[in-house]
């Protein structure tokens, strides 16, 4: 016996009350009939196990596969390991298989005799990790929910763009009416002088395949660069674009922007795009200073501070 549940328990107390005071008395007690606990005291032989529920599936069924038949079945699918269910339901009908095609179905995961269809697992490569801040930061564009604008900002387009440092986690954000090339090339030199007044010079940037950033997959296939490129080029400035269709390889600043999701978007509401500007800025203000686990429960200010003291 596997284990002992309540019920076998309450079972055999019934059963020892009925035993030394009567069906009469104990179908009156435990409000239960007496049918029920004639049968218990029938199958009771003293021990827990005997008043454990036994399956009731029947031992065979006048319906079933004749051992023939499974036989046939195993050959089959042993000479013709790549046909489809219902060509080989086909030729078995030929051979004198009467069943059904649903009836081959289970017949065949029964038998473990069903093609397995070969799942791809996913590996993940060993994720480069940064030894100091500006190694590489990770940009990307959130557009605001459309519940968030009122008033006059409810038929403008609002565009967070967010740069994470991926070894310190300071984010900077800026708001923009359109997210383009031009929007993209302004963003960056904006967040040049942002991050080397904190002690960060940006060696290599990381963004996804977005136009906004770069034309290497657009419909056009033209080679030119767009201004985001160009300006990072003239300053120096390493691109990497992700794996297409791949974001969890631009993870931090994703996961970043679920944040900006849940704590920021979730009860705000922007009545024009100063008012969005404005709040924007107070929310990066705070978001760079909350804890964070990877950074040893240190916000991203308090972690670059760190640094800054340990290397001076």
């Amino acid at each position: 016996m596997s284990s002992i549940t309540q019920d076998m328990k309450y079972r055999q107390s019934l059963v020892e009350f009925a035993i030394r005071h009567g069906v009469g008395k104990a179908s009156r007690r435990h409000n239960r009939a007496r049918s029920y606990i004639y049968f218990w005291l029938k199958r009771y032989d003293g021990t827990l196990s005997s008043l454990a529920c036994q399956s009731r599936k029947p031992h065979s069924h006048p319906n079933q596969h004749t051992e023939e038949e499974k036989t046939l079945l195993r050959n089959m699918c042993k000479r013709n390991p790549k046909l489809g269910r219902v060509e080989l339901w086909c030729r078995l009908r030929k051979r004198g298989y009467t069943r059904s095609l649903s009836g081959l179905y289970r017949i065949l995961h029964k038998l473990d005799l069903q093609p397995k269809p070969q799942k791809k697992v996913y590996k993940p490569k060993p994720y480069q990790q940064m030894t100091y801040p500006g190694e590489r930061v990770q940009i990307d564009v959130k557009i605001v929910p459309r519940a968030c604008k009122v008033g006059e900002a409810a038929s403008e387009r609002l565009v967070q763009y967010t740069a994470i440092d991926e070894y310190s986690r300071l984010r900077y954000l800026k708001a923009y009416k359109e997210q383009s090339t031009y929007s993209s090339k302004d963003f960056l030199l904006s967040l040049i002088p942002y991050y080397l007044k904190r002690g960060i010079e940006i060696q290599c940037i990381q963004t996804d395949n977005g136009l906004e950033f770069t034309n290497r997959l657009s419909m056009h296939q033209t080679k030119k660069l767009t201004a985001f490129e160009a300006t990072a080029q003239t300053l120096g400035i390493k691109l990497k674009f992700i794996r297409p269709y791949t974001p969890r390889h631009n993870g931090k600043v994703e996961r970043s922007h679920r944040e900006d999701q849940k704590r920021f978007y979730s009860d705000r509401k922007f009545y024009s795009f100063e008012d969005f500007a404005r709040q924007l800025a107070a929310w990066q203000t705070r978001s760079n200073r909350l804890p964070m686990r990877p950074l040893g429960f240190l916000s991203p200010v308090e972690y670059l501070r760190a640094f800054t003291v340990q290397h001076v």
